[in-house]
């Protein structure tokens, strides 16, 4: 499915199955045959080798097979694994492999569930939640159990996530829509619920996808759209559109909301560059900023005072 094929966009296939796991053969083989359609990035489901396979350290096979596809294909791959290293027996690790398959980003699962913890060796616990700069946009990356704390999702936005990652065992639904809607980022899933979900920068689901067995869904998205709030914004918005005619327009206005969206129809025309430049501010942009003025001004963070 397309979403959104003007601007600055990017090529994703969410690859997901249910909990009757396939082996790494088969699962290399889907991805083979995808990259070679030509994609930007391919994203497997959490612990995409089974939730009870052993830890691996990023030369173990699964990585190495991966690697070696991402580099055939030139495309990014998620491949989520149960990691380990020389100082950790076991973490939950969503590894990011470039268009040479190279791992370039690693997300470690900052909110595991209680099962994890009771494995042997038990599941380390992630402590940052990083985004890298891959050459479509700003990605990051959250898992599963994540979903429910709005923390982990909020420091992807205040680093600049255009785009959000989200492998899991389970679908989540709108727990997800939640997240995009407060941070106005997209968010892609590829889960072992053989399904896949996107949501839209504004909240709004525009693709779900489930399959008996296997999903595989495909999805064009434009990083370029940007939305705002009404506020302080207006009369830019016009002259913008007036002065970029046929290159640039208004996509959506939400009334109750007082957002909206604009695009390019054009090309080459960068909206998102080109509203900032006419002084317009992006909606979590003005939401961050009056946030932490109006906090200065009261002499402490609302959410660290105790009441």
């Amino acid at each position: 499915m397309q979403v959104h094929s003007t601007g600055r966009t990017v090529r994703i296939t969410s690859i997901s199955y249910n909990y009757d796991y396939r082996s790494l053969e088969e699962i290399s083989e889907i991805v083979d045959k995808e990259g070679g359609k030509g994609v930007d990035l391919i994203i497997l489901p959490e612990a995409c080798a089974g939730l009870d396979m052993e830890p691996e350290t990023l030369d173990g096979i699964t990585i190495s097979t991966m690697a070696r596809l991402a580099k055939k294909h030139n495309t990014y791959i998620v491949c989520p694994i149960y990691r380990k290293d020389a100082n950790i027996k076991r973490i939950n690790s969503a590894v990011l492999l470039d268009r040479q398959g190279e791992t370039v980003f690693i997300y470690d699962k900052v909110y595991p569930y209680w099962g994890e913890l009771e494995l042997v060796p038990p599941t380390e616990i992630g402590l940052e939640a990083p985004v890298y700069d891959a050459d479509f946009g700003c990605i990051g990356m959250a898992t599963c159990f994540d979903a429910n704390f709005p923390e982990v999702w909020k420091r992807l936005a205040d680093q600049g996530a255009e785009i959000v990652v989200w492998p899991s065992a389970y679908s989540a639904g709108t727990t997800l829509q939640a997240h995009a809607i407060n941070n106005n980022f997209y968010i892609v899933t590829s889960t072992l619920w053989s399904d896949c979900t996107v949501f839209d920068v504004n909240g709004k689901e525009i693709l779900y996808e489930k399959s008996e067995g296997i999903n595989i869904s495909h999805i064009t998205l434009d990083l370029d759209r940007g939305i705002y709030h009404e506020n302080f914004n207006m009369e830019k918005r016009d002259k913008l559109l007036k002065d970029y005619a046929g290159s640039i327009e208004q996509e959506l206005h939400m009334e109750r909301e007082q957002w909206f969206i604009l695009k390019s129809t054009r090309d080459g025309v960068k909206t998102r560059e080109l509203a900032k430049s006419y002084g317009m501010e992006e909606l979590r942009d003005y939401k961050n900023r009056s946030r932490l003025e109006i906090d200065r001004m009261r002499g402490w963070k609302f959410a660290k005072k105790t009441m």
